[in-house]
């Protein structure tokens, strides 16, 4: 029955952020992150009331239809930027292979929200208050706004992490951890950021 829900939620918001997108408000970057923001948040909750099993076969399912979506074109708001990525396939993948990287509810839920809510913040806060400043990194644009967010959306996370966690991190690694997340969401392009960031922190949180 959760399982039900679960998918039948996920629907809900694509339908949302496509209705949207036909609106006209949910267009471009804001159309894309709005669904990265909420349904990876959602997934990230995903081992506290279903079990690994049942997440690693929603991922290949998610995988399939995204697949699916871009061929036929089905959500207009997931492929809406014309830049070249695979962000979306690579948020389906990661969702599965994190249940192999840790089986802690805690690791898994700090390690996916770095994808959902330090890139999805990044992304919104570049295109709308980044615009003056800009930097240039391997060829592709961003900006000390963008890369601010995600910093700051990365500490808070790992900051709860540790409160909530039972061994807690030291401050110094929490601070590492973030700057190196930060680090590779400049460095990786073409959306390789949704997958080897959060295998990253999982790595980080399971090794202490």
């Amino acid at each position: 029955m959760v399982l039900i829900l679960s998918i039948l939620l996920i629907l809900v918001i694509l339908g949302i952020s496509e209705w949207g997108w036909r609106k006209g408000w949910l267009r471009g970057e804001l159309g894309r992150k709005f669904i990265h923001i909420t349904v990876g948040t959602f997934v990230a909750f995903w081992p506290f009331f279903i079990s690994w099993n049942q997440i690693r076969l929603l991922s290949l399912a998610f995988l399939v239809a995204v697949i699916i979506a871009h061929y036929f074109n089905i959500f207009h708001a997931i492929d809406s930027v014309q830049r070249p990525t695979y962000g979306q396939l690579f948020f389906a993948a990661v969702v599965g292979l994190l249940t192999f990287a840790t089986h802690s509810k805690g690791i898994y839920a700090a390690a996916l929200l770095q994808m959902s809510l330090a890139d999805g913040f990044a992304a919104l806060v570049g295109t709308y208050l980044g615009r003056d400043s800009k930097y240039f990194l391997l060829g592709h644009t961003k900006s000390v706004a963008g890369t601010a967010a995600f910093l700051a959306t990365s500490l808070v996370i790992l900051i709860g992490y540790s409160m909530f966690s039972t061994l807690g991190l030291p401050i110094i690694v929490v601070i590492w951890a973030a700057l190196a997340a930060t680090a590779l969401e400049n460095l990786l392009a073409f959306g390789l950021d949704n997958l080897l960031i959060p295998l990253f922190v999982a790595a980080v949180l399971v090794s202490f």
